[in-house]
């Protein structure tokens, strides 16, 4: 069985784990710090926090977005979420750096939330029968 869409997911998400664990890599040459973080809240925690927070919930995501597609339910509006929901984690991966993009901080935190509610509603919903 071929998951399109959850192969595309999985796919941008190693990308953007990739991008995110570049900038890190940045931040660290920068910083001059290669084992740990500077310290509680500086510009290398962030970056660290960013992709790790990407980390954390994107498994989940992940794995509902396999699950409905498994179920043969969500196509063609589940590509559009994990679109979505990527785009929200790039943008707050961005916003962790604060200054001019710092408010995608709040808006990635906010896609992040609303997506995996509006999955886990789906997923329960399949399971139910009732979708």
């Amino acid at each position: 069985m071929i998951l399109p869409v959850t192969l595309t997911s999985a796919a941008a998400a190693a990308i953007i784990n990739l991008w995110l664990g570049i900038r890190v890599g940045q931040m660290r040459g920068r910083t001059k710090v290669s084992i740990g973080d500077d310290g509680a809240g500086g510009p290398l925690t962030a970056r660290i926090r960013a992709q790790l927070n990407f980390v954390e919930n994107t498994a989940f995501v992940l794995v509902l977005i396999a699950a409905i597609e498994i179920a043969g339910k969500g196509q063609p509006w589940l590509a559009w979420v994990a679109a979505i929901y990527m785009l929200g984690r790039v943008a707050h991966g961005l916003g962790m750096d604060g200054g001019a993009f710092g408010k995608g901080r709040m808006v990635g935190t906010l896609v992040t939330m609303l997506v995996q509610l509006a999955l886990a509603v789906v997923a329960v919903l399949v399971a139910l029968g009732v979708m």
